[in-house]
């Protein structure tokens, strides 16, 4: 094996012969024989262990034992303790998940701080193999039937294309001793239960199994090259604009398609939506539909899909008050200044000039709210501000975000749209008010 294992470094991941490596080890058999075939090869790394205190004094005899590792292999060994089980009930994460997330964290976090290049893990073809299953059972789409990839970002598994037979038989050559674990043989896991009962019965059926699977894998990944390159194509023709409101796609694009439903899923299946018919269905929608998901919405506006951020941040809903003795506040969204003038000008998105005598302060800066009116300058009579902002096209996100100044309860301003007709200045006007927002 380890013949084999520098012809495949050498062959598709030559970059690691001259990079500085951190092989990450709990000292089962995969990452111990990993280590020992690096070692032979001649790279240059160090390793890392993760204990997870879930096994009592068993998890510190790991400890111990890749420390020892180290010493025999002459190599530099980091060591990181977690309290796994408090880390998994304050993130309500299953124990596997909390000990995958804080592995990988901390293994992200050493080779930044000591500029590692690469973090090498064990995973093996049988490793891909259950994953495929796992994936396939749980219900995925292409992508989670391609595999685990060999290189993905700083993370290689130079063992990908080696069963585990392969290994214990490398281990058992090279008189590789190692830590077993007993929680992979439980059948509390379905990896465990299709490890142990599942692939078996495939490998007996088939002996060829892990070879035929590493062919499906190359079939998948070229299908899944050609998906993405015909979602690019789509995405490309469909997003109208990326910008702080949101990522704007036109629906008619995804009119065009064959089949509608794959393509959203493709596009959209990465902001965690699972309602994938609710999201067919905004394409026929009225305005203003939406589905969510836990971290992303999709809205219908007009002719248009909107993707917009759940943690993005909306301003406050804080009031500002505005005394006529301040002629300069800070808001929530910029510098608000009160200038008298002898002149009016145009209004602007801005500036407005209005006839000071028909205020009544302090002066109000907030959100707008539902039922209230406006009178539009230029305009006869009065409209329901929710009619104006949607007769000006704006998207939620913008409608979310509109300010308005009040006075006594009327609107002045609804802020970087539109005067109110009641407050402007005319030939009796004897004090003209310039109100700026910078």
């Amino acid at each position: 094996m380890q013949e084999a294992f520098n012809e495949n470094t050498k062959k598709h991941l030559e970059f690691l012969l001259n990079s500085r490596i951190i092989i990450a080890v709990s000292g089962g058999i995969d990452s111990v024989v990993l280590s020992h075939l690096c070692a032979d090869l001649g790279l240059n790394f160090a390793l890392a262990h993760c204990n997870f205190n879930l096994r009592g004094t068993k998890s510190d005899a790991d400890e111990e034992f890749v420390m020892d590792l180290g010493d025999k292999l002459e190599t530099e060994v980091f060591v990181q303790n977690f309290e796994t089980i408090s880390y998994a009930k304050d993130n309500k994460l299953s124990i596997q998940m909390a000990a995958r997330e804080l592995r990988y964290n901390w293994l992200n976090e050493l080779a930044e701080q000591l500029q590692f290049d690469y973090i090498l893990t064990a995973h093996h073809a049988d490793d891909n193999l259950e994953t495929f299953l796992i994936n396939f059972l749980r219900g995925t789409g292409l992508n989670g039937l391609t595999g685990i990839p060999e290189i993905n970002g700083n993370i290689v598994r130079p063992l990908l294309s080696f069963s585990r037979k392969e290994i214990a038989n490398c281990a058992h050559q090279k008189h590789i001793k190692w830590r077993e674990d007993e929680s992979n043989s439980t059948r509390k896991y379905l990896r465990n239960k299709l490890r142990h009962e599942v692939v078996p019965v495939l490998k007996k059926i088939n002996p060829q199994l892990l070879e035929g699977f590493k062919n499906t894998l190359e079939n998948l990944n070229d299908t899944a090259d050609i998906v993405e390159e015909s979602l690019n194509a789509v995405a490309k023709r469909a997003i109208v604009s990326i910008d702080e409101d949101g990522v704007t796609y036109k629906i008619l694009e995804f009119k065009k398609v064959n089949n509608s439903k794959a393509y959203l899923f493709e596009m959209f299946k990465a902001y965690g939506f699972t309602e994938w018919n609710d999201i067919v269905g905004l394409l026929d929608a009225e305005t203003g539909k939406y589905v969510k998901s836990n971290s992303h919405k999709l809205t219908k506006h007009r002719q248009h899909l909107i993707l917009t951020d759940l943690d993005k941040e909306l301003p406050n809903n804080e009031c500002t008050l505005i005394d006529e003795t301040n002629m300069s506040s800070e808001t929530p969204i910029g510098t608000l200044t009160l200038e008298d003038t002898k002149n009016a000008q145009d209004n602007t998105s801005t500036t407005i000039y209005v006839d000071r005598a028909k205020l009544k302060f302090p002066l109000k800066l907030r959100l707008w709210q539902k039922g209230e009116y406006i009178y539009p300058l230029g305009m006869q009579g009065k409209k329901k501000l929710s009619k104006f902002l949607k007769d000006e096209k704006l998207t939620p996100f913008q409608k979310d975000t509109t300010w308005v100044l009040e006075s006594n309860g009327d609107i002045i301003w609804v802020v970087g749209r539109r005067a109110d007709d009641r407050f402007k200045v005319t030939k009796h006007t004897d004090k003209i008010l310039k109100i700026e927002i910078l």
